[in-house]
């Protein structure tokens, strides 16, 4: 097997969702994408900086990074600084906690050839923390009830459970970029009672390629997504309102319609995505042909356009304000927050319908009627 675990912890949540999935993706060719490798240089970044936070002797990555900027470099510092604000809270209850960095952990005991690298563990008495960095920004990610981390918990417990007398185990997501570190917590029992009732009768399922499939949120990186049927059918169900009797829908109608959209818009977009790739390989499809697409018109060469509307009497160059984003990287965040900070203000956000899982607070209608005007809301 190579580095990659056929049942990762990482891909837990799609396949213990759809343990078929496990062996189909795993005959589909790894491919790593931009974003992938830039996390993993922010990876190394920030394991070098909380090693040296730490007196560990570790070369500095800086100049083999691909994709190092000033943002990787202040999550890199921000994640840091909150690691050693763990150790020092843990230090007020224990002595010593033991601090581990890019740790494998082993959880073959209840996944075959399970295996997964913990960011950061921190073993303080009778409580573990596992923190783990994400540098992605597309998705927010939330620990509680994530099976990865019970993951890394569990694998965590089996190499230390012996040694200390773990009674919890705290769970970490940090992810910078927005803003978001969700923590949660568990007691061993019940992460044991999983690993136990859930965790290993669906892994040995997937193992063997058996069990159902089942299409869901865990699609998003599954890499058959695009081909998959169960999900064909499952985003196909909306068709049938194509055929409805009625002059209008129900309520619960719309509310399925919409809380299916936005599956069913992903995965339009997948089998596109998909089909493309395949077509400009050669491949025929019924109906569809490859054509070239609408592109818009560029300058051969900007600085001698420039040259050439200035010699004629003109001026190139538009001067505008620099956006939040761009205004905060430039000062820093204290800077931004002491010179801009009496004169920035966040306008109230247009009514959306989302989940009811959405962590944001129910907007009152009242609020909105008070606020329609004042927006121009249609």
């Amino acid at each position: 097997m190579g580095s990659h675990a056929l049942l990762s912890a990482s891909s837990s949540k799609r396949w213990l969702s759809c343990p078929p999935s496990a062996r189909l993706c795993a005959e589909v060719e790894d491919t790593t994408s931009e974003y992938a490798k830039e996390g993993t240089d922010a990876h190394t970044l920030c394991e070098y900086k909380v090693k040296k936070m730490l007196g560990i002797d570790m070369q500095d990555p800086t100049d083999s990074l691909s994709y190092y900027n000033e943002e990787m470099e202040r999550c890199a510092e921000e994640y840091a600084s909150y690691i050693l604000e763990i150790i020092e809270d843990a230090k007020q209850y224990c002595k010593d906690p033991l601090v581990l960095i890019e740790q494998r952990l082993d959880f073959s005991r209840y996944v075959p050839d399970g295996f997964g690298t913990g960011d950061c563990l921190i073993i303080a008495d009778k409580t573990l923390y596992i923190v783990d960095f994400k540098y992605g920004k597309g998705v927010e990610v939330d620990s509680e009830d994530n099976p990865q981390m019970m993951c890394y918990a569990v694998g965590a417990l089996e190499l230390f459970n012996n040694l200390y007398d773990i009674e919890n185990v705290c769970m970490v997501i940090y992810q910078p970029r927005i803003e978001n570190i969700s923590v949660s917590s568990m007691n061993v029992t019940e992460l044991y009672n999983w690993a136990e009732n859930t965790l290993k009768p669906i892994a040995e399922l997937a193992y063997e390629g058996k069990g159902e499939f089942k299409a869901g949120d865990h699609c998003q990186f599954c890499k058959i997504k695009a081909t998959c049927r169960k999900r064909a059918e499952y985003n196909m169900e909306l068709a049938k309102y194509d055929f409805e009797e009625p002059a209008e829908l129900t309520d619960e109608e719309v509310s399925e319609i919409l809380i299916k959209s936005s599956d069913l818009v992903s995965w339009v977009s997948d089998v596109k995505d998909y089909a493309l790739n395949q077509a400009i390989q050669g491949k025929n499809y019924p109906n569809l042909k490859l054509v070239e697409g609408r592109s818009n018109r560029k300058y051969l060469n900007e600085e001698e356009a420039a040259k050439a509307v200035i010699a004629a009497g003109y001026d190139p160059y538009e001067k505008k304000l620099l956006g939040i984003t761009s205004m905060t990287s430039l000062l820093g965040k204290t800077k931004f927050n002491e010179v801009l900070g009496n004169l920035i203000y966040k306008p109230q956000g247009k009514p959306t319908l989302v989940l009811e899982s959405d962590k944001r607070p129910a907007m009152q209608i009242n609020d909105f009627i008070d606020e329609r005007e004042e927006n121009n809301y249609e």
